[in-house]
């Protein structure tokens, strides 16, 4: 997907890009590139492959939706690596308020330099591990709208996630192909940290056979205290 394509098929969910953003994707990519040469951010380095499974994947969250994604929402995106899909969803929705949780000081530093030369603002970016993060109380339990890509399996993601999210808030989760089992298998976490599963929708990437499942969930309940434990036991011992 070159970046004519990439902006051919917006248009067909009816974002048309401004010049100012496509110049915007145009600098993330050769940003992304440049820096990917000494700090390691992602495997894939193909401009067509970027367009495809970074800007767009990281935006088909709006396509699904788009009502979660309100103008001034406060949207937070756990384990962000190189800014996906934040960067992305606030490229084309500059009002969200956007904080990002890494745990690796060399991507939070790429990102912070991005945010400048890409001219955004209301992006915080927090350096720690989403455990410690959700036990915070500047952050726990304050967002409209938490996010994470291709962190972890459901259950283990919805102990990151949920305790930063708001009572009835959501919590949308980029997930690869097939993700009926990692459902079934995270259910129990869900209940537990007070979400419900709203919908889980399967796509192909255009032009493509890169298949993707994107879930929502709504927080209907606060998370207990407990959660999440303590940094590096939601791996150890997901939620059953």
């Amino acid at each position: 997907m070159n970046p004519e394509k990439f902006v051919l098929e917006l248009s067909k969910h009816n974002f048309e890009l401004t010049d100012k953003q496509k110049q915007q994707f145009k600098l993330y990519f050769k940003m992304l590139i440049e820096v990917n040469e000494h700090v390691n951010l992602t495997r894939i380095t193909e401009e067509d492959e970027v367009y495809l499974k970074h800007f767009y994947d990281s935006i088909t969250p709006l396509f699904t939706f788009g009502a979660v994604f309100k103008d001034g929402a406060t949207l937070c995106d756990v384990g962000a690596g190189a800014g996906f899909p934040s960067i992305p969803l606030k490229i084309l929705k500059p009002g969200l308020k956007v904080t990002i949780v890494d745990s690796l000081q060399k991507r939070l530093n790429f990102l912070k330099d991005l945010i400048s030369e890409l001219g955004l603002t209301d992006v915080e970016l927090v350096h720690g591990r989403a455990e410690d993060v959700g036990q915070n109380k500047l952050y726990r339990e304050r967002f409209d709208i938490v996010t994470a890509r291709a962190v972890a399996r459901m259950s283990v993601l919805s102990e990151y996630c949920l305790p930063l999210v708001k009572k009835d808030g959501y919590f949308v989760a980029l997930k690869g192909p097939k993700a009926e089992d990692e459902l079934d298998d995270g259910k129990k976490a869900l209940e537990v940290l007070g979400g419900k599963l709203i919908k889980d929708e399967e796509l192909t990437l255009p032009e493509s056979e890169e298949e993707r499942t994107l879930v929502l969930v709504q927080k209907v309940k606060s998370t207990p205290k407990k959660y999440p434990r303590q940094a590096g036991t939601p791996r150890r011992k997901p939620i059953h």
